[in-house]
Parts: structure tokens; C-alpha cells; sequence
């Protein structure tokens, strides 16, 4: 997915459309996600004393399809798309792993991958 756990993240389309908020759930194979204080649904809770749940009515998030939120830049103070991308040992970002292998004299012991806004130059991992 896009976007994980603890990113700071905009809503693009529904109800809740351009505000911010963090997440506090993924759900990747529903493909969702919960965002903090943000898709408020209301629950009708039972009580039940054998776990000292008081009844009543409660708020909770519900969750938003991954879609509908992009990873919020604070360089572009907005919303931005990003791309993953390969990081050498030394730093360097590379759009294939078959570049980034292909520029070492030997393979590269690990190469990771990184969340990256082409459009700002900001790197998110």
C-alpha cells in the first residue's frame, strides 16, 4: 500500500474531502485504511458487566478505502503522490532495481526501497 501506519495523510473525496489526519489502522487486504478522527460513525453499544462495558452510545472511526487519502508533504503543504523507489548504499535513488544493481562494480548487499515525490524531492521512509 501507499501509505502505512502513523502517516500524516489528507482525505481527497468524500465527506470528510481535504482534511488531514493520521492513521491508525491499515487494513491491506480490504484495502483501507483508518484515519484518526476522521469518518466518525456512531455505535450503539450494549452493556455488558462482565468486562465493565457500559452501554450507550459510542463514536468510533470507521475505515476509508486507501484510495480516497494521499500522504500529506509539508513542503508542498498538500496532498502529493509518490512513487517507490530503489536507494543505493550510498543514498542514490534509482527508478529500477535492475539500475540500481547495475551501477555497482559488485551487487549491492541490500537496496531499499523508499516512498518518493518526485514532484517535491521529499522522501518518506
Amino acid at each position: 500500500m501507499h501509505v502505512k501506519k502513523d502517516d500524516l495523510v489528507v482525505v481527497i473525496s468524500g465527506k470528510e474531502r481535504g482534511l488531514k489526519g493520521r492513521i491508525l489502522k491499515v487494513l491491506p487486504r480490504e484495502n483501507r485504511v483508518v484515519v484518526e478522527g476522521r469518518n466518525l460513525v456512531k455505535r450503539h453499544l450494549k452493556p455488558n458487566p462482565l468486562i465493565g462495558r457500559a452501554g450507550g452510545i459510542v463514536e468510533k472511526e470507521a475505515p476509508i478505502h486507501a484510495s480516497n487519502v494521499l500522504l500529506y508533504s509539508e513542503k508542498a503543504d498538500g496532498p502529493v503522490r509518490t512513487q517507490r523507489w530503489f536507494v543505493g548504499e550510498d543514498g542514490t535513488l534509482f527508478a529500477t532495481l535492475k539500475e540500481a544493481k547495475a551501477t555497482y562494480a559488485e551487487p549491492p548487499k541490500k537496496v531499499a526501497k523508499v516512498r518518493y515525490c518526485p514532484k517535491t524531492g521529499e522522501r518518506f521512509d
